[in-house]
């Protein structure tokens, strides 16, 4: 495996949490080591810190989906635990972007790519993806993009 600062940090959270028996905590990062040893097993390479924000912020996401449907269903024991997965995840992911700090990374990009149409929402997505990777909701700045070229 890999031994990146991000693995690294990763690796001695899962032995704190060994340490404390914070068993829900330790659950929740085991299943990030899981995520890194199959997509390293699999494709045979070493993950590097840029593919694990990536795999933790795809990870965060299917956390808010699942958390959102339980919620729609009334079942809050099930959503509960998807919110608590939530924070152990984004403990390891860089910081949150404010909504300023968006805000003027989407008018960088925009005037970047020259776009000045809906039709080239996809040449300023691709310029702000690698810079808002794990740090902000791919929804929510594809909103603001859709705004700012309408």
């Amino acid at each position: 495996m890999a031994s990146t600062e991000l693995t690294s940090r990763i690796k001695e959270a899962m032995k704190a949490a060994m340490r404390a028996k914070d068993k829900p905590r330790l659950s929740t990062i085991r299943l990030i080591m899981a995520e890194i040893k199959r997509i390293e097993v699999d494709e045979r390479i070493e993950v590097d810190d840029t593919r694990l924000i990536a795999v933790l912020d795809k990870m965060l996401k299917q956390r808010r989906d699942s958390e959102k449907q339980y919620t729609d269903a009334g079942r809050t024991e099930l959503a509960q635990i998807e919110a608590d997965e939530i924070v152990v995840i984004q403990e390891f992911l860089p910081e949150a972007l404010s909504d300023e700090e968006l805000s003027a990374l989407v008018q960088d990009a925009i005037s970047e790519s020259g776009a000045s149409s809906m039709q080239d929402m996809g040449k300023v997505m691709a310029i702000l993806k690698p810079k808002v990777q794990g740090r902000a909701d791919m929804g929510a700045i594809s909103g603001k993009v859709k705004k700012a070229l309408s």
